[in-house]
């Protein structure tokens, strides 16, 4: 198979995990559950198909483009599509594809869900990773924003805006992000490259 990084790429979004179907002899990438890619395989364990998940839209046009992306083997046609794994999408175009596949199935979940999922808070921030998590704060997803450092009684300001006012799953949702909002909500005691560096770490989790 030309695209040898497709494991270790998809292996590498939050939330997702893998298995084998014995009874399709397919590899299957799931998030949340949910299959959004697979790689089938022949009776010698080769790949034969790639199927991952589009717009019905686009997953014509795609086909009418490329003889190598057809209607979805075993599955449904019009959401579903197969890639030849030796074929002529590029590399590039194929990542985009399975992106794609990867939000359409995660989108598929409450918003509440796909954070969960995804173990971050809608700015991105890992509450499993900071300190405070499980003694002076169970975690931004749990207590709905209202964590230790927001204001009292209240969600935190970015919470507040992403997911009570403007009802995004996350801050990846909203073209301005990161935004004053983000700006104004800040450690006190992070300096200025600390706290830059807090943001872009944030908005990477956010892109997956």
């Amino acid at each position: 198979m030309r695209y040898a990084w497709m494991d270790t790429y998809l292996l590498r979004k939050r939330g997702v995990t893998k298995d084998l179907q014995p009874d399709w002899n397919w590899v299957r990438y799931h998030v949340g559950g949910k299959m959004f890619a697979a790689i089938c395989l022949d009776d010698g364990n080769q790949p034969y198909y790639i199927n991952l998940k589009l717009e019905p839209l686009e997953g014509e046009l795609l086909r009418s483009q490329y003889a190598d992306v057809i209607p979805g083997y075993y599955s449904n046609k019009v959401h579903w599509n197969s890639v030849l794994p030796d074929g002529q999408v590029p590399d590039e175009l194929l990542r985009e594809l399975l992106d794609k596949s990867y939000r359409l199935v995660l989108g598929g979940f409450s918003k509440k869900r796909q954070r969960e999922i995804l173990g971050l808070s809608c700015c991105g921030t890992d509450c499993t990773a900071c300190g405070c998590y499980g003694t002076m704060c169970q975690g931004c997803n749990e207590l709905c924003g209202r964590v230790f450092h927001a204001p009292e009684g209240k969600a935190c300001p970015i919470y507040a805006c992403a997911v009570q006012k403007n009802r995004f799953a996350t801050c990846a949702a909203c073209e301005q992000a990161p935004c004053g909002v983000w700006s104004a909500t800040r450690d006190p005691s992070m300096s200025d490259e600390a706290f830059e560096a807090s943001i872009q770490e944030r908005i990477r989790n956010l892109k997956g």
